[in-house]
């Protein structure tokens, strides 16, 4: 049985950065005794091995603003790659938390370009899933006028007059067909609109690659947290180009019924997935 790993499987920069930002914070708070601990505002990764090893180095996750009111305010709070909302920022810095900023690079260009959109006075699209943290902090920097939409029907439900000036813009993750369309649709209304295209490039050739892959494989494995969006994604682009399609979380979740008349078996993984997970997974598969 012929096993065939994607090149772009596993961490992406923004989360690979993030994650050394809070292994160094660790690090330095060993000889900063008096600061205080190191907190990750939501799990840094989706990705449960992840959480469990920063935890083990103590960095603890904290789920909600409210959690900060029962935690040191000599503690440093790291924001992850998805970002937060901006006020929320402002009223971490002002509770005197140290903060350290790692919302990827490519997600604080997206706060860029919605926040000066809106002083233009332009409306705000956002493709992507509105319940999606990096949504929610993008979504804060667009102001009241703005909305999110996660296919071109959706567009059909907004009150936007035709001509009136829009930008779009879309979550780093977003499914880079799906987008394509939605930009379709906002021309055939007829918006007077500006399109940033901010699906990251490496989400895309992830997509990319996985459906490719998926086409030649007789089946086809997604390594990613069971809460991660682009994992998700990375599945149903797999599924459809390939039936035989499976998501797990670790080499655990292998079934060694899946690969009866299987020659080929391609494999991808989450952003959010480690390398380690990754070769555990392609060193089990190849013992089938």
């Amino acid at each position: 049985m012929e096993v065939l790993l994607a090149k772009t499987a596993g961490f992406c920069f923004g989360v690979e950065r993030a994650v050394s930002a809070a292994l160094d914070a660790a690090k330095a708070m060993e000889t900063e005794e008096s600061r205080g601990a190191v907190y990750t505002y939501g799990p840094i990764v989706h990705n449960e091995s992840v959480i469990r090893n920063l935890e083990e180095r103590g960095v603890h996750v904290i789920g909600s603003e409210e959690e900060t009111d029962s935690i040191p305010k000599e503690s440093t709070i790291l924001v992850r790659a998805h970002g937060i909302p901006k006020d929320l920022e402002a009223r971490l810095r002002m509770k005197g938390f140290r903060l350290i900023d790692a919302t990827c690079p490519f997600v604080k260009k997206i706060h860029r370009i919605v926040e000066k959109s809106a002083e233009e006075g332009r409306f705000v699209l956002i493709a992507g899933n509105p319940d999606h943290p990096e949504v929610i902090g993008i979504r804060s920097y667009a102001g009241e006028r703005s909305a999110v939409v996660s296919n071109p029907e959706d567009l059909e439900n907004l009150s936007i007059l035709p001509g009136e000036r829009i930008c779009l813009v879309a979550q780093t993750t977003f499914n880079h067909k799906n987008y394509k369309k939605i930009v379709e649709k906002i021309n055939i209304l007829g918006y007077n609109a500006t399109i940033a295209d901010t699906v990251c490039n490496a989400t895309r050739e992830r997509q990319e690659e996985a459906a490719d892959l998926a086409s030649r494989a007789d089946a086809m494995i997604v390594i990613g947290g069971k809460e991660s969006s682009n994992s998700q994604k990375l599945y149903e682009i797999c599924r459809n180009n390939c039936n035989r399609t499976y998501f797990i979380q670790t080499a655990a979740d292998l079934n060694n019924q899946w690969w009866c008349g299987v020659s080929i078996v391609g494999i991808t993984a989450g952003a959010s997935t480690p390398k380690t997970i990754i070769k555990e997974v392609q060193t089990n598969v190849r013992k089938f």
